[in-house]
């Protein structure tokens, strides 16, 4: 499922994305480890059920737990792009971004905490 997913992607030049639908299936089987970016104010006004906050304006991709795929989500998609591009030149190789933002969530009916 997201593996198979992290292993089309592999040597790909485009900046790596995971759809909506796949998004929901890894987190309906708890395959993936969801961080959201966004600033703790804007985290608490609604998040998606089990996302972690790390705050762009202090993210650390070291932080991140592993043993697990990553997916990095924001409100519209600017700010996890930017931790993505963060985390990959980390070396972190296990990470993706939701490019639709809690806005793309919201939009498709996604549930929010």
């Amino acid at each position: 499922m997201i593996s198979g997913f992290l292993q089309r992607l592999a040597g790909s030049t485009s900046v790596p994305a995971i759809e909506h639908d796949e998004l929901v299936r890894a987190l309906g089987e708890k395959n993936c480890i969801l961080v959201d970016v966004r600033e703790p104010h804007e985290f608490k006004s609604g998040h998606i059920a089990g996302a972690v906050n790390h705050p762009l304006s202090s993210f650390d991709p070291a932080r991140i737990a592993k043993g697990k795929p990553v997916v990095l989500i924001c409100q519209a998609g600017g700010r996890s792009a930017k931790a993505l591009r963060h985390a990959l030149s980390a070396g972190r190789q296990d990470v993706r971004h939701y490019p639709g933002g809690m806005s793309g969530w919201r939009a498709r009916g996604g549930q929010v905490a």
